[in-house]
């Protein structure tokens, strides 16, 4: 296997090679103005490691996967085109109104509670780029209203003189019959052909949501039209650079759905939030392989702190309406929960508490913490690190960024005059918070699902994870925490090891089992042909992309609720036709017996009937990953290796600071024990191993923390 995985974060560009039997891990800084820049610096970085030139590896590479924040990014900035809306007469306000919640989706609790001050986020498609067309469909996908295409003509040639540089098409009921939305591309190619007008896209909401809900529909259609030139140039320019660099194949490009496609198979929408979902993909696989159980996966960047979760067996959560920046979609995406607990986040006094407050936002990349001299003034998680000891000014990011301290003092004086404490008191105050806001946020998560943080294993990773894991546990209640293989650049572990896979869905009204009259589903040919169009979109993905017909596995998911109940529960069955009674009765059983987990033994109510919402069909093509094994410990417990040095650290708790080893990339070697207080600084990363706590190295550099005291 000789395979390049790249995951792109807010602060840094992880890069992880897997060269035969070889995987290196390499860092630099996230070039924000063209991610090229630093993918090329970490793939170079990588390159100098193995020996090898950059034009001779990609030359030799199977594949090269890329995970990006280059949507995330474009509408954090609103760096995008004038995108248009032509929806059914009657339904111009959906967007606007958002379903009365718009002020507040997509913000904490807190903010969300503030409603004197709730303040909607700028429209990406301002009303009067709204246009209404005369046409109607009902539910059933029956033409109520022919499509008025004078109308329609008319109000294309208003949009275009505005200045539309996108078109988002939203038709009510489009997803069962879209055959009003396909003749208003017709007509718009027919008077506006791309050689006139320059390419204008058209976006046709069918096509990029299958799910029923015109207002969730039409924002993931016009967030994909937004995106959509922003991702093809970025993506573009990625590839033109492969390709000048040697690289002959087919870009990949990580889908926050769980899998990823070549970039001429892949929606602008469906790479937002693609490399924390990246990490969580090698969490599971990471359970399968090991056997490890339930886990929790959380990931600690330079910028923010990812939560996800994967119960045991491997079956990862999904949310079917997620919530992009500030608004609710309707693609599924794997779960995901992310605060503003990064090692660049930015610290300041909260006057109400007159406490520290740490995040939400960050310093990024550029210019960074203080302590990176890059012109930063503000105080970051970082800069309390490094003056509590953990980091060593010359040798951070395996010397790559040289910090100052007397940076980091100079921003918390501030601080230090609004809480009368020194830096380094201040420094242990933004440790403990940082700490217990990221412990917070996993009970919060996994308590709400009804899950016990107890039955569950703790992974740490990502730069800043294998630091705070200690903290983290302990602020949890846990005893142990697990920092994986290749912790620092796990994102970009789960990057390679996805699978190619597209989700297509469709919302139907299927009740297999009516309570009003007592009968059964036997309407068979219909669910079975929803099910082979959405393989057959599967199919014709992937086959484009030079699969062939027999290399291809379906997974088909069903979202099935009782009676009218608003609470939906995805089901994952191998049964991909229904052509008996038997075959509606298993599928009923499967829905009972998944929902009792979700909610309780004895909490299902089949006497209000069950209905199916959405079918769902999951094409994809099975890669070789890489394999984990041994992480566990095996119970030998070698001794540590001469520490290259000392240094004093201050930990919570205690009052002065304590004498710490520390230890070079030797104690890595599996089965190496450490008693804390210790501190392990590898290239990759940092291991802090507070008192109280025992480290233990495994197979792959994965390292246990075990809680003695």
């Amino acid at each position: 296997m000789k395979r390049v995985s790249v995951d792109i974060g807010g602060t840094f560009t992880d890069c992880f090679v897997a060269w035969g039997g070889r995987y290196i891990e390499s860092k630099a800084l996230t070039t924000h103005h063209n991610l090229a820049l630093g993918f090329n610096e970490a793939l170079s970085n990588a390159c100098r490691e193995l020996g090898i030139t950059e034009r001779d590896l990609l030359s030799q590479l199977d594949s090269v996967r890329y995970a990006t924040t280059l949507g995330t990014n474009a509408l954090i900035e609103r760096k995008g085109p004038r995108v248009a809306l032509l929806t059914t007469a009657g339904f111009r306000s959906s967007v606007p109104l958002a379903r009365a919640k718009g002020y507040g989706v997509g913000l904490d609790h807190k903010r969300q509670m503030d409603v004197p001050n709730a303040q909607r986020p700028d429209p990406i498609v301002p009303i009067p780029m709204i246009a209404e067309v005369r046409e109607r469909i009902d539910y059933d996908g029956d033409i109520v209203m022919e499509l008025d295409e004078d109308n329609l003509r008319h109000q294309l040639r208003d949009l275009v003189n505005r200045g539309a540089e996108a078109l988002v098409v939203v038709c009510a009921n489009s997803v069962v019959n879209p055959v009003h939305e396909l003749r208003i591309r017709e007509i718009f190619l027919e008077d506006y052909p791309s050689h006139l007008l320059g390419a204008i896209p058209m976006l046709l909401s069918h096509q990029v949501a299958g799910r029923k809900g015109e207002y969730v529909r039409a924002m993931s259609t016009i967030i994909d039209a937004y995106l959509h030139q922003v991702m093809y140039h970025g993506l573009g320019t990625l590839e033109l650079n492969l390709r000048e660099a040697g690289y002959d194949k087919p870009m990949l490009v990580n889908h926050n759905s769980g899998g990823m496609a070549q970039l001429n198979s892949t929606d602008a929408l469906q790479t937002v939030h693609s490399g924390p979902v990246s990490g969580i993909a090698a969490s599971e696989h990471l359970a399968l392989q090991t056997e490890l159980g339930n886990i929790v996966a959380t990931d600690m960047g330079g910028t923010s702190f990812d939560i996800g979760i994967v119960v045991e067996g491997g079956v990862k959560h999904y949310d079917f309406n997620p919530v992009i920046e500030r608004w609710m979609v309707s693609v599924p995406m794997v779960h995901l929960v992310t605060l503003g607990a990064g090692g660049g986040s930015i610290c300041r006094y909260d006057r109400m508490f007159k406490t520290v407050q740490v995040g939400p936002d960050s310093a990024g990349s550029d210019p960074g913490p203080a302590c990176y001299d890059r012109g930063g003034m503000n105080p970051t998680a970082t800069d309390a690190d490094l003056l509590l000891g953990y980091l060593d000014p010359k040798n951070y990011a395996n010397g790559y960024i040289p910090l100052n301290p007397r940076r980091s003092k100079q921003a918390f004086g501030d601080l230090c005059d609004a809480l009368d404490l020194d830096p380094v008191g201040i420094a242990k105050l933004v440790k403990q918070t940082v700490d217990g806001n990221m412990a917070n946020g996993i009970a919060r998560e996994l308590r709400t699902r009804g899950y016990d943080p107890q039955n569950f294993t703790t992974l740490a990773y990502g730069g800043n994870g294998p630091l705070h894991a200690c903290g983290i546990a302990r602020a949890l209640g846990v005893k142990t925490i697990l920092a994986p293989p290749f912790a620092s650049v796990f994102s970009a572990v789960g990057a390679g090891n996805m699978d190619q896979m597209h989700i297509h869905e469709m919302s139907t009204w299927t009740t297999l089992f009516d309570a009003n009259r007592r009968k059964f589903f036997t309407d068979y040919p219909r669910f079975n042909r929803i099910v082979e169009d959405l393989e057959r979109r599967g199919r014709e993905d992937l086959m484009r992309q030079g699969f062939a017909d027999e290399q291809i596995r379906y997974r088909l998911e069903l979202d099935m609720r009782y009676g009218n109940q608003r609470v939906e529960t995805a089901v994952v069955t191998d049964l991909n036709r229904v052509s008996s009674p038997e075959d509606v009765l298993k599928l009923i059983d499967l829905f009972h017996t998944r929902y009792g987990e979700r909610f309780g033994k004895g909490s299902q109510t089949p006497e209000a009937g069950v209905r199916i919402n959405t079918i769902r069909v999951c094409s994809f093509v099975q890669h070789p990953g890489i394999a984990f094994t041994g992480i566990k410990p095996n119970g030998k417990a070698l001794p540590p290796p001469t520490p290259v040095g000392t240094r004093v650290c201050h930990f919570v708790g205690h009052d002065q600071g304590l004498d710490t080893r520390v230890y070079d990339d030797a104690a890595l070697a599996p089965g190496t024990t450490i008693e804390g207080p210790a501190i392990v600084v590898t290239r990759a990363t940092t291991y802090l191993v507070e008192p109280g706590w025992r480290y233990q190295a495994a197979a792959q550099n994965a390292v246990w923390f075990t809680q003695t005291n």
